[in-house]
């Protein structure tokens, strides 16, 4: 199967490379579409890079002026700390941590990086129009060595305003309760349509003389450049797509991007959620809201896939009974829907990361993100088999569980059941979790705001962990005995109550939707009841579950809470909820888990390189095939990047 290249390792981050399996027995005509929706992910590099900060773009340049400047010493400590700093900014898209929205601090000096700035060829430099070298300086170099100003990308303290103690680019001299009120006049103005767009999903909220306005995203608006550029290679694609179905979707998609017109948008879902025929399928565009303090604005990401045949037998299997799931979901016969519509699943094999997706990538997806197009149409769900494959062949030997596994009975069971179990939640809260439960009529989607996320992510997990443990699963072939889910169980308490400690820095809260579920789930089920307990061995703190049928009972009574809020919009149970249990972190066992992980030599994350496309030519210069190279360093791809795929510097 896949391979593992572990490339470099830097900072808190360790770089791997995935492998496309079965991309040579694809058609000429497969790989084609596959090569054009490749560039189509890549241009959107920039937009990214812009979304998560407004001066991101103009430090990155400035930055890789230096980087490649062979006139300055490379041999210094300086220099090697901006050498640092900079792969930083890469796989960040920005100057704040990717996970932990926390800024980066330089290891090099103000007098150092004015110093080298003065060398190089000033004509390369990201300079305004009329500017000097030192006015850029003058306005970049707090942003980068001031950690008071812009201080975090996201973020969600209660108490405090989101938007104006956000770094993120979505709104410039805005307040979160001018934004709220802005977009709660918008929905207003719509109430009772059935078919709602996502307000605010594409554009930027600014004030201009004292009037807010949005910038919208589009082929003649903000971000134009790119999106032109996007839009010509789905052109190409079009014209290689694998059936009329797939080609009026990415036309929509099109139609969207030129338009910024949000109904587009949801006519392109729509279509996009129900062409199942074809092997390849893509993402492309605004979506993940997760970048947004207020959990209205889409990040720009890119994904291009290929179905894994032999896994997505895994997932069909749970999509074709997603009626039965429903129907014996533990929450209010209120909140379950009477008919799931149009659930599928695949495994795939990602082909080409882009965005938000690079070089840090989810391991599943389900889309689309609009509850009554789910409700509607269904969704579609992923689980990238290539992906998964090289994350646990770089754990593989690491000490980790072997730290931090209370006892031998217990690691044995992760041993053995770990990774099937691993990749079935995954496939549950992807292809079930997200999907199920129904709003109550009224409900608005965005009601339970800066919490949505968290509550979403825990909906989905809850799910999930609750129908590991039962016998349907075995039943239908899905886990190998009864015994199988206690593995998952335990690790994802384990994670949830210390080991995704190992993420955050000291003195700091928990911030992150994902991990915030996480701790919510598992500091839930621990206070809530006496079936799972920290234990003492040898100085060492652990997690000990001691009654698994009482933390399914546990899991199942979460889950029909985090339902409730979810059909009710119930913001301030969400609140409590997040602000008791999500959170806060107990400094004492911070320390101990960070000491402990420290001497197991490990990077807490991971990314991608992406492999190489290379199209050969025939004698008439039409492609004739299409190569792949997975030599390329980390470096050598980034910096390519920055150069092929620039649009907005």
């Amino acid at each position: 199967m896949g391979f593992v290249y572990q490339d470099e390792r830097f900072a808190d981050l360790q770089l791997l490379r995935y492998r496309l399996n079965g991309f040579d027995e694809l058609s000429l005509r497969q790989k084609k579409l596959i090569y054009y929706l490749s560039k189509a992910t890549l241009f959107g590099r920039d937009i990214t890079f812009d979304q998560y900060g407004k001066y991101n773009l103009r430090i990155r340049k400035m930055l890789e002026v230096i980087y490649c400047d062979e006139t300055i010493a490379h041999d210094t400590a300086d220099f090697r700390a901006l050498e640092v700093y900079l792969k930083r900014v890469w796989f960040s898209n920005g100057i704040c941590h990717h996970y932990g929205c926390e800024k980066f601090k330089p290891g090099f000096s103000v007098d150092y990086l004015r110093s080298v700035l003065q060398k190089v060829d000033a004509r390369k430099l990201p300079l305004k129009s009329g500017e000097s070298v030192e006015e850029m300086c003058k306005e970049l170099f707090p942003v980068i060595f001031d950690m008071q100003v812009l201080p975090k990308r996201v973020n969600k303290a209660d108490g405090e305003d989101l938007v104006r103690t956000s770094a993120c680019h979505f709104y410039e001299k805005v307040s979160q309760q001018e934004a709220e009120a802005f977009y709660a006049r918008m929905k207003q103005e719509d109430a009772g349509n059935e078919t709602p767009v996502s307000y605010g999903l594409n554009s930027t909220l600014v004030k201009e003389n004292g009037e807010l306005k949005e910038r919208v995203w589009k082929a003649d608006g903000l971000y134009g450049n790119a999106i032109r550029h996007i839009i010509y290679w789905l052109r190409k694609a079009m014209e290689v797509a694998e059936n009329e179905a797939q080609k009026s979707y990415i036309a929509l998609l099109i139609k969207y991007y030129e338009s910024g017109d949000l109904n587009t948008f949801n006519e392109y879902c729509i279509e996009w959620v129900g062409e199942h025929e074809s092997a390849i399928d893509f993402i492309n565009g605004f979506i993940e809201v997760y970048g947004d303090p207020l959990g209205l604005k889409g990040s720009w990401e890119g994904l291009v896939e290929y179905i894994d045949q032999e896994a997505t037998h895994r997932t069909q299997t749970i999509s074709n009974n997603a009626q039965w799931f429903e129907d014996h979901s533990p929450v209010d016969q209120r909140f379950k829907k009477a008919v799931v519509h149009g659930v599928s699943a695949n495994v795939i094999c990602a082909a080409m990361l882009g965005g938000e997706e690079y070089p840090s990538t989810a391991i599943g997806i389900n889309l689309p993100n609009a509850d009554w197009i789910r409700a509607r149409y269904g969704s579609k769900s992923i689980t990238i088999s290539n992906i998964t494959d090289a994350y646990n062949k770089a754990a593989k030997g690491s000490g980790f569980k072997e730290e931090f596994v209370v006892d031998e009975a217990t690691l044995q069971l992760i041993e053995k059941y770990g990774d099937v179990c691993d990749d079935l939640h995954t496939d549950l809260h992807e292809c079930l979790g997200h999907g199920s439960g129904q709003l109550l009529p009224g409900v608005d989607p965005d009601s339970l705001k800066a919490y949505g996320n968290t509550i979403e992510e825990a909906r989905a997990d809850l799910f999930g962990l609750y129908y590991m443990a039962d016998n349907k699963l075995v039943e239908l072939g899905l886990t190998p005995d009864k015994e199988a889910y206690k593995s998952q169980y335990y690790t994802y308490m384990m994670n949830g109550l210390m080991t995704q400690l190992i993420r955050i820095t000291p003195g700091h809260q928990i911030e992150e939707a994902h991990m915030r579920n996480r701790a919510l789930i598992a500091h839930w089920c621990y206070e809530n009841g006496d079936a799972i307990q920290l234990v003492k061995r040898k100085g060492k703190t652990y997690v000990e579950i001691t009654d698994y049928e009482q933390l399914r009972g546990l899991i199942a009574r979460l889950l029909a809470e985090v339902q409730r809020i979810k059909s009710e919009g119930d913001y301030e149970a969400a609140r409590r909820l997040v602000e008791t249990y999500a959170v806060k972190v107990d400094a004492t066992l911070h320390q101990e888990v960070l000491e402990r992980y420290k001497k197991l030599n490990l990077a807490p994350y991971k990314g991608f390189i992406n492999p190489m496309m290379l199209p050969v030519l025939d004698e008439n210069g039409e492609i004739c095939d299409i190569q792949l190279n997975y030599s390329e360093s980390y470096a050598h791809q980034m910096l390519r990047y920055s150069s092929e795929y620039a649009t907005l510097i």
